[in-house]
């Protein structure tokens, strides 16, 4: 088969059998801004969390910025007595805000932040060992906008890709992931809404869509985990092992790429997965899942090794499209989907389904003969 060429499976063709897991998908935003950071407005913890809890988030991470408090997260975010839910699974963070570009970080129990502060302008080795001797995630945040990300990936453990609700910003942030995988790096991705400020308790749909409030808040984009099971560290186990999706809104599908690459019409890869290419056919899977429009017809871009590889239809009953590839012996290649159509309605926040343009979900890849150490 050619470079430039895939093959769309018929309807009549078998589906893959789906290799059953242990796991659930679990849903949230790990990017948001409460009162603590000073360029946020009308936007308190209790107001956060409540939004999130009504609207059956599994997960969520306030990432106000250590520079607003020099650094002292622990009292004055964490410290908010509003900081708890029986609902939600509550990480402990930050957005490290410093001269070099913005990091978040995420940890599974409260941990001493001041000392990332303190030492932000370290040199990155240095900072990789502090890394590791707190325990913590380091995340490299919207790596292509005014406030760049610019440490070394070597510290990330994920990257954001997709930040805030308007799609055509984040394509050069998913450039700069594609360039990351195409040198052989396995890098996992999220999404993150960077929302600052609270939406009215009454929006309504105004045109042209003026305030930022309005536009984007919990969830614009949704960040989908597949995790062994409903715990922190599962969640974020899974995000550095990249089984994760992102949506415009949480209303929107959820997309999977999984595919059989021995060939028994069994799926065992699901997104993470690295394989070993023996110059064989690869069948693979798009699917769609969890929300979206009834009946609407979704587009498929197969990205391969950073460039566009095929355009598929997906199928409006079986919410499923199929192709197949031969990943080259001794080679390393990488499969993403994106995937675009109509824009599912998000209620409580009506004006973020237009700044997402046609652009509704994108996956983390499945990948071929990759080095997991490098």
């Amino acid at each position: 088969m050619a470079e430039n060429e895939a093959w769309q499976m018929t309807s009549d063709d078998n589906p893959l059998q789906i290799n059953a897991r242990e796991g659930l998908w679990l849903k949230g935003d790990w990017h948001l801004h409460s009162r603590h950071s000073d360029d946020s407005t009308n936007n308190p913890v209790e107001k956060i969390i409540g939004f999130a809890e009504r609207l059956g988030f599994d997960y969520l991470t306030i990432t106000d910025h250590d520079v607003h408090v020099a650094g002292a997260v622990a009292g004055h975010t964490w410290a908010d007595p509003a900081y708890r839910s029986d609902d939600l699974l509550l990480f402990y963070g930050a957005e490290l805000t410093a001269p070099r570009g913005h990091v978040n970080i995420f940890g599974i129990e409260p941990y001493d932040h001041q000392r990332i502060f303190d030492r932000r302008n370290d040199r990155d080795w240095d900072l990789l060992a502090l890394k590791r001797d707190l325990g913590i995630h380091w995340s490299a945040n919207h790596p292509v906008t005014s406030n760049h990300y610019g440490f070394s990936f070597d510290l990330a453990d994920s990257i954001e890709i997709w930040n805030g609700p308007m799609w055509p910003k984040n394509a050069a942030n998913v450039r700069v992931w594609d360039n990351i995988l195409l040198s052989g790096r396995m890098l996992g991705a999220r999404g993150g809404s960077d929302a600052h400020h609270g939406v009215p308790d009454a929006p309504e749909l105004t045109t042209p869509w003026t305030p930022e409030a309005t536009a984007n808040y919990v969830g614009t984009p949704t960040t989908w985990v597949f995790a062994e099971d409903r715990t922190k560290p599962a969640i974020l186990a899974s995000l550095v092992a990249g089984r994760a999706s992102v949506s415009s809104n949480p209303f929107n599908p959820r997309v999977e790429l999984v595919a059989d690459a021995d060939g028994d019409g069994v799926a065992e890869m699901m997104m993470g997965d690295n394989a070993e290419a023996d110059g064989g056919p690869v069948r693979f899977e798009v699917r769609l899942s969890e929300g979206g429009i009834a009946g609407a017809r979704y587009g498929v871009t197969i990205v391969k090794n950073r460039a566009p590889f095929a355009t598929l239809a997906v199928d409006p009953e079986t919410r499923i499209a199929r192709f197949t590839d031969t990943p080259a012996a001794g080679e390393t290649s990488y499969y993403r989907a994106e995937i675009t159509g109509p824009q599912a309605a998000y209620p409580d926040i009506p004006n973020s389904m237009h700044l997402s343009a046609d652009m509704v979900a994108l996956s983390n890849p499945l990948y071929f003969n990759y080095d997991p150490d490098f």
